[in-house]
């Protein structure tokens, strides 16, 4: 929008769904980058739309981004190039110095990198209804016009993909207290002690490692305790951070490129998931802090 067209009523009551339309469609779509050409879509439809027809301009635009971002859902899941690893959701990487008010609030919000990754593997409808009733309260009359199924055929998308989120473990406990956990994992790793490592991991930890040839995962606390030396290797010249508000650890080569992002998942105590990015091409698009 030009900044003459700001002055304009409807658009000033755009400005102030922006937030919201964008949060819807980044909880869909797992990108910020397509979330924000959703919500310029989203204006441009509602700039060629008779203002005087829409009673309800939230959920007007509510609707729209739920629409264009099922077609985008869809139309990823027809391209048989679209990958496993196409479809990660982008890491947000910033610096974590030590607690801060708001830092455990951060930590404890319930759509992290846990949730944006299990919602990946939702179908398209599965995901609009879990997103736009679980996380945004949309009805679900107004989810099954958007599907064009019945309330009823909403409702059962939406229980069936709350199951598949649920089956899947969520961050939980403060800040710290995730850190606190990082942290033996990673002195764990150091030393090599394989007892340790299976202390603070989950027995069905989940590795996923995002490598240029594709995405590798390894599941059980066995198998990932024997290989966390590597992640140890990555994380010993590394910088502490978050990721997607959960805590992780950034390393670099000697020449100062990026070498690896580690993000972990902590519930009740023990490390569920560990992400890893090592693939030069997604760590160049990432905003990373400089090397220490």
């Amino acid at each position: 929008m030009s900044e003459s067209s700001t002055k304009d009523p409807l658009a000033e009551a755009f400005e102030v769904e922006r937030d919201r339309m964008r949060a819807v469609a980044h909880r869909m779509l797992g990108s910020h980058a397509d979330a924000e050409d959703v919500v310029q879509e989203a204006w441009l439809r509602l700039s060629r739309q008779d203002a005087s027809t829409i009673h309800n301009l939230g959920g007007w635009l509510t609707t729209v981004v739920g629409r264009i971002s099922l077609d985008l859902l869809r139309s990823r899941q027809a391209r048989p190039e679209a990958s496993y690893d196409d479809r990660l959701p982008e890491f947000v990487v910033t610096l974590d110095d030590g607690p801060v008010p708001e830092d455990d609030a951060v930590l404890a919000d319930s759509v992290g990198l846990a949730l944006l990754v299990v919602l990946e593997s939702l179908g398209p409808s599965e995901r609009l209804a879990f997103v736009l009733h679980d996380l945004f309260a949309v009805p679900f009359d107004e989810i099954g016009k958007i599907l064009d199924k019945s309330t009823a055929a909403a409702k059962m998308l939406a229980s069936r993909a709350r199951r598949k989120v649920r089956a899947r473990r969520q961050p939980s406990g403060t800040g710290q207290e995730q850190r606190e956990v990082v942290q033996a994992f990673l002195r764990a790793a150091r030393r090599g002690d394989f007892e340790g490592l299976l202390r603070v991991l989950d027995p069905e930890v989940e590795l996923t490692v995002d490598t240029p040839s594709g995405v590798v995962v390894t599941l059980g606390a066995t198998k990932v305790a024997a290989g966390a030396q590597l992640s140890a290797d990555a994380a010993a010249q590394g910088r502490t951070v978050l990721v997607n508000g959960l805590p992780g650890v950034v390393s670099w080569r000697e020449d100062g490129s990026p070498l690896s992002v580690l993000a972990f998942t902590v519930a009740d105590g023990r490390i569920a998931a560990v992400t890893v990015v090592i693939d030069p091409a997604k760590l160049a698009l990432m905003s990373l802090p400089e090397p220490v």
